[in-house]
């Protein structure tokens, strides 16, 4: 009985051709590594294999665990082993399983070529063809239009969020995709964001793309929308007026909808409404630049360059001639020199002038002066003292 036992512990312990088992290192050599496996005699890492660690052989030490793969025996008894095909194995075993679970992990890319990009897994090379990179770095390898095989050059060197999506260990074939990867990535930032956000809260984004309706933002990793109506205090007919796809900005949170996970913001409502100012920034006299807005039967409202304050210019302040109706002098979408002559800042309303804004005719402009009284010279002989004197401006 106790000799049977001895037959199957022993059995046990021999090692057979592709099993991987960990080792602990015995003794290191100029050109092999011995390694104790718990078989009867030390494992030899040597040769070809030996050449395939020697960037990490630095990094190995005595008495090291080391997990290594059984490859043979060779004519003089002496079993072989190999510790990258060991690494490659489970290598392989972790991409499996980053196929079953559908994770995203991170991977440098180690080289390119005119289809795609190539990174590592460990000891296992993966490809990202082109169709599967993001729409992020698909616009890097625009950088170099003329030279396709140097396309994706720039992404070397560079972090990949990645999945698996295909594998297949018998033909060596790992093929990963970053547009995938990506989209999960922004569908877990978003749950994340929609959990933790609050109405009132103010966040740094960045603007990621613009639409007729209004701007969206990536609050990173999640987009919410500026609606048209919230991108300013003034009247705004499309987004580009206000914003630009890249710009930095800092929104307010106006609603978060968990049920549609939609996140709705404010980029108006962190800066001051114009008219709360209006009188630090306008004074009555003053001339500013308008641009007409809206033609009405009682006159032309203008739009301030400055902020975007809307003035009437009432009809009788277009011009010195009597008209029955502002376009006769002015047409939408046209810009004037306007004089400021009433701001009313609880109605919230300006009066604006064009006529009075304009220059005077140098040819009829005249000075008005009142002569001496004591009958001294005047410009105009024999007029008497006292009366004006109408003199041409020089």
């Amino acid at each position: 009985m106790a000799l049977l036992l001895e037959q199957i512990e022993l059995s046990l312990l021999e090692p057979t051709s592709g099993e991987i088992r960990n080792g602990v290192i015995v003794d290191k050599r100029p050109h092999e590594l011995l390694i104790d496996i718990g078989y009867k005699s030390e494992g030899i890492v040597n040769g070809r294999e030996f050449d395939r660690i020697s960037d990490s052989l630095d990094e190995l030490n005595l008495g090291d665990e080391v997990p290594v793969y059984i490859l043979r025996e060779d004519r003089d008894g002496n079993l072989l082993l190999s510790i990258s095909r060991a690494q490659a194995e489970k290598d392989w075993e972790r991409a499996e399983q980053l196929m079953a679970s559908q994770h995203i992990f991170e991977s440098l890319v180690a080289a390119f070529n005119r289809g795609g990009v190539i990174v590592k897994i460990g000891q296992v090379r993966g490809f990202v063809p082109a169709s599967q990179l993001s729409a992020d770095s698909q616009s890097q390898g625009e950088d170099n239009p003329d030279n396709a095989d140097d396309r994706w050059s720039n992404l070397v060197g560079q972090n990949l969020m990645l999945k698996v999506i295909d594998i297949d260990r018998k033909r060596n074939r790992l093929i990963l995709s970053e547009r995938l990867a990506m989209r999960e990535w922004r569908r877990q930032q978003k749950e994340q964001l929609l959990d933790t956000l609050k109405e009132g809260d103010i966040y740094d984004g960045v603007i990621s793309s613009i639409a007729d309706f209004g701007a969206f933002v990536d609050l990173g990793g999640a987009d919410g929308l500026i609606h048209l109506s919230e991108l300013s205090w003034n009247r705004v007919n499309h987004p580009s007026e206000v914003v630009e796809v890249g710009q930095k900005v800092k929104v307010q949170i106006l609603s978060v909808d968990q049920e549609r996970r939609r996140i709705g913001l404010s980029l108006r409502r962190l800066q001051p409404q114009p008219w709360d100012v209006v009188e630090e920034t306008y004074e009555v006299g003053q001339i500013v630049r308008g641009r007409i807005t809206k033609l009405v039967n009682f006159g032309a409202f203008a739009r301030l360059e400055r902020d975007g304050i809307e003035g009437l210019i009432h009809v009788s302040e277009l011009t010195e001639r009597r008209i029955t109706h502002p376009k006769e002098v002015v047409s939408e979408g046209e810009e004037y020199d306007l004089r400021i002559i009433r701001i009313d800042t609880d109605k919230r309303r300006m009066g604006l002038s064009l006529k009075q804004a304009q220059p005077v005719d140098a040819d009829l402009e005249v000075d008005w002066q009142v002569a001496p009284s004591d009958g001294a010279d005047v410009s105009a002989a024999d007029e008497p003292a006292g009366e004006p004197v109408a003199q041409p401006a020089d």
